[in-house]
């Protein structure tokens, strides 16, 4: 690739690295803030003199993310906790999407997964730039998924992100995004139809143009298998994913009048192991591998990204799942053992 294409790949390049960079800064940031800030408020009086985040931060509150800690926020991939988001709540102060009654967070729910369906069209053209519109188009999709639960949450007066679990928005919303991500898996099994990959090259002589060229046609039956193996695992992660910040949520989050309670609760917020478990489910959850696969659409390297993950993928999600599994028996056995022994001593 020479000319201004090169230099266009350059900048991209450049970006990606620096976009890493920050999501590394950020993410140290968040650690020494939980680390060294209250995340829920103490009951004893003895320790509200603490210093909060809030009163030492530069960056406004509304649009730090840093500011309130959950548990879901801890386990949200980086680019919908750390751009999408704030970039939501800046939108917001501009066109107040969140004061206009007739705009449902459900209404923008089945709005983006119209805009997922121009995506996956985009996504099946066999022409490069559009397959990259349909990337930023279904980016675009995601950020209106953040704009749906930045809405309810408004006007429900509740701060940092969290899952209310059980409410019919929480269902439409799994709904509208499982038919987002099957829209695109379409788009792409048309792509793959109509572009079938190849695998093996052969030289061809020096006088030939274009001196490499591909060899046999991949059967549309490996590519299904390929392809079948990369969504299930996208099921499996947001499963799991689901799974763990209801639990996570159910244990660290729930109201008490328990000093005691609420001391546990903390220390398990606060502790490093945690924080590594929350950052592996920033990797390997739902939205960041849907980040990583249009990527790599974006590349034009899908084919070599789904050969990848075909099993390594697997091996990840389930480590993951296995530690987290195991670190969540152990958090809940500590905070319910240690209550139930305070309780006795009294």
């Amino acid at each position: 690739m020479v000319g201004p294409s090169s230099q266009i790949s350059k900048i991209l390049v450049g970006l990606l690295f620096m976009t890493l960079m920050f999501y590394a800064y950020m993410d140290y940031n968040l650690y020494v803030r939980i680390k060294n800030f209250p995340i829920r408020k103490p009951l004893d009086k003895d320790n509200t003199t603490r210093v909060e985040y809030k009163d030492i931060t530069w960056v406004e509150c509304a649009i730090n993310p840093l500011c309130e800690v959950t548990v879901k926020a801890l386990l949200l991939d980086h680019t919908n906790y750390y751009l999408l988001a704030p970039l939501v709540t800046i939108a917001d102060n501009f066109i107040h999407i969140s004061e206009i009654s007739f705009i449902t967070p459900n209404s923008i729910s089945f709005f983006h997964v119209f805009v997922a369906i121009v995506s996956a069209k985009c996504v099946s053209s066999g022409n490069l730039a559009y397959r990259r519109i349909g990337v930023a188009l279904f980016e675009l999709r995601t950020w209106l998924d953040d704009w749906d639960g930045y809405v309810a949450r408004v006007r429900k007066h509740i701060k940092g992100e969290r899952s209310e679990i059980g409410t019919s928005g929480y269902y439409i919303d799994g709904i509208c995004d499982a038919l987002g991500c099957t829209a695109l898996v379409i788009g792409i099994l048309i792509f793959f139809r109509n572009n079938p990959p190849r695998r093996g090259y052969m030289q061809l002589p020096t006088n030939v143009e274009d001196n490499l060229y591909c060899g046999k046609v991949v059967a549309m039956k490996k590519v299904l298998k390929k392809l079948g193996f990369f969504v299930i695992q996208l099921i499996i992660s947001s499963a799991a994913w689901n799974r763990y910040i209801a639990l996570y949520q159910d244990l660290l989050e729930r109201p008490t009048t328990n000093v005691i309670e609420l001391q546990h609760q903390n220390e398990v917020l606060t502790d490093s192991f945690f924080y590594s478990i929350c950052w592996l489910w920033r990797v390997v959850n739902v939205h960041n591998m849907l980040h990583c696969l249009l990527l790599a659409i974006f590349c034009d390297k899908l084919w070599e990204f789904l050969c990848f993950l075909q099993y390594v993928g697997y091996g990840i999600l389930f480590s993951v799942i296995c530690a987290t599994e195991l670190h969540f028996i152990e958090a809940k056995n500590y905070v319910f053992n240690k209550i139930t022994d305070a309780n006795e001593v009294k």
